[in-house]
């Protein structure tokens, strides 16, 4: 089982602030997993070639061909401010 020293680091690199109650249920989970990944590395799979998905992936989106974009006036004309032929915004600072 994962020592509560372990959930705590975890925990900090995901920016989570846990509860004594949170890291007990987090320190169970987290051992789960771990436990699952022990019976996976157990298991043969020499002869077994790699995949990235169970299923054959097709792709099924239409060709990427260039068409006309839409008009620079009509895409400006629901705008709130406009700099230069351009969307106006604010300066982020």
């Amino acid at each position: 089982m994962i020592d509560a020293k372990t959930v705590l680091h975890v925990a900090r690199l995901a920016r989570l602030r846990l509860s004594p109650d949170e890291q007990q249920v987090m320190r169970e989970e987290l051992s789960g997993i771990l436990e699952h990944i022990d019976v996976i590395r157990a298991i043969d799979l020499d002869g077994v070639p790699p995949t990235t998905h169970v299923l054959a992936v097709e792709n099924v989106l239409r060709a990427d061909e260039p068409r006309p974009g839409l008009p620079r006036d009509e895409a400006l004309r629901e705008a709130a401010h406009v700099v230069d032929d351009a969307f106006g915004v604010p300066r982020m600072d």
